[in-house]
């Protein structure tokens, strides 16, 4: 996708961008610099550079946007949770989250479903529906998705 603030297209590493807990908005990491450097030289609060929402403090607080953005449906919020409850290792849950995540529309969701039915966390291994959400992701755009899938191909002799 691209920055909802500048419109270059963010980069396929999310180490050099940021998703707000707030709006669920991911921003590249110059207007996010852009953002910091203009918040230090005027002295104000660290805020959100999408939506202006100020910045929790702390991860009770981080939580708590999240929250709020999942009881809205926001299908970034949805995922990210689904990830906090993967990373927990309470599979079941990241897989509910995921899929409400990828029926809203979430490329990252789709994927992260592939590699759940491909490694059989949370569920039974099933090649069937992991090429279906890999295909989905594909489709969308996702990059390692696209790289997954093309390694399936040539290893089943479709080149």
């Amino acid at each position: 996708g691209d920055c909802p603030i500048c419109s270059l297209p963010l980069p396929l590493d999310p180490a050099k961008s940021c998703a707000g807990t707030c709006c669920s908005k991911t921003i590249c990491g110059g207007c996010n610099y852009a953002n910091q450097k203009r918040e230090l030289e005027e002295r104000r609060d660290h805020k959100c550079p999408f939506c202006r929402t100020p910045i929790p403090d702390t991860d009770e607080g981080c939580d708590k946007q999240r929250m709020k953005r999942i009881e809205m449906n926001d299908p970034v919020a949805i995922f990210q949770e689904g990830g906090e409850q993967f990373i927990k290792g309470d599979y079941s849950s990241a897989f509910e989250l995921y899929t409400k995540a990828a029926e809203l529309g979430e490329l990252e969701a789709h994927y992260k479903l592939s590699l759940m039915y491909n490694l059989g966390y949370g569920v039974e291994k099933d090649e069937g529906k992991e090429m279906h959400h890999l295909e989905v992701a594909t489709i969308g755009g996702h990059p390692i998705a696209r790289h997954n899938l093309g390694c399936h191909e040539w290893n089943n002799g479709n080149t």
